[in-house]
């Protein structure tokens, strides 16, 4: 019997906390999500999630199903990793995603040590911008860049993801600099999907900066290069704009206001009672080549 694609679906809205959110990672419609979780749930007969407006919770039948679906793909993969002769050693299939301007800026110019220090394992790497779904797309170890991360996976923090408000001289030549945060509504803002609303602080104070990107895009690659071309104003990270700063071609806007700092760099896999050798190895080299002390400025 194979893998049944609706426990995959399960996962997957688990993995994203809504309906939608698994409906834009599996490509399909919410409705057709919520109709197939129905039935998953009609033949198991129990309730996996608990629906609300905004939201979902997983229920405690849901909690332990999910960790046992983890758990069930990591013995999967342990299995192939022994077919391909790994015996206590990093080897055999690994696939990891992140996303697209972290990984080709801070990891791939390190995946060549990686690949020497362990040569029997056969590494796949995504990119990509989305929510990634662990268990229905095959995923071992993923990046992801989020303020917190859902129950039913393993996250190793890896490091903070600071980010600043940033243009172009050539923009605030044109268009002014703003001095205080209320001017930011008199300017150009961007911001790739999702990426809205701004959450910053400032000492004690919080704000929510709702405003429309002035570009819509679904690339963080582009707000960045966006934001460098002189179009507007960006909250970016300074692992993805620290050199732009220490060059010059970006400076800091408002600097006394900053994104929350509870966003961070996280290496997160699937729970299981033995993580396979390839995916501990993964974890410790993301270790000593992700250094946020370097992302300074």
């Amino acid at each position: 019997m194979g893998f049944d694609p609706d426990y995959a679906l399960f996962a997957a809205v688990a993995d994203a906390g809504s309906l939608s959110a698994a409906a834009r990672a599996l490509r399909i419609s919410p409705a057709m999500v919520s109709k197939r979780l129905q039935r998953l749930e009609a033949r198991l007969g129990v309730t996996l999630v608990h629906r609300t407006t905004r939201r979902l919770a997983l229920t405690e039948a849901g909690e332990r199903f999910c960790v046992d679906l983890g758990a069930i793909l990591i013995a999967l993969h342990a299995a192939e990793a022994r077919l391909t002769g790994a015996r206590g050693r990093p080897a055999g299939p690994l696939r990891v995603s992140a996303p697209t301007s972290f990984g080709r800026l801070h990891i791939a110019p390190h995946l060549g040590s990686f690949l020497v220090a362990h040569p029997a394992v056969d590494l796949t790497f995504d990119l990509g911008d989305g929510f990634v779904d662990l268990l229905g797309e095959r995923i071992d170890c993923a990046i992801r860049i989020a303020s917190d991360v859902p129950a039913n996976v393993v996250a190793h923090r890896l490091a903070t993801s600071r980010r600043i408000l940033c243009a172009a001289p050539a923009y605030l030549a044109a268009r002014g600099t703003p001095a205080t945060i209320d001017d930011l509504a008199r300017h150009r803002l961007l911001a790739a999907a999702g990426q809205m609303p701004w959450r910053l602080v400032a000492g004690g104070q919080r704000i929510e900066i709702t405003q429309d990107s002035h570009v819509r895009t679904n690339s963080s690659e582009m707000v960045r290069e966006l934001a460098i071309g002189g179009v507007g104003i960006a909250l970016r990270s300074l692992w993805d704009v620290g050199d732009a700063l220490r060059s010059g071609r970006l400076v800091r806007v408002l600097p006394e206001w900053e994104g929350s700092q509870d966003v961070g760099v996280y290496a997160v896999h699937l729970r299981s009672q033995a993580i396979p050798p390839a995916i501990e190895a993964f974890v410790a080299f993301l270790r000593t080549v992700i250094d946020e002390a370097g992302w300074a400025v």
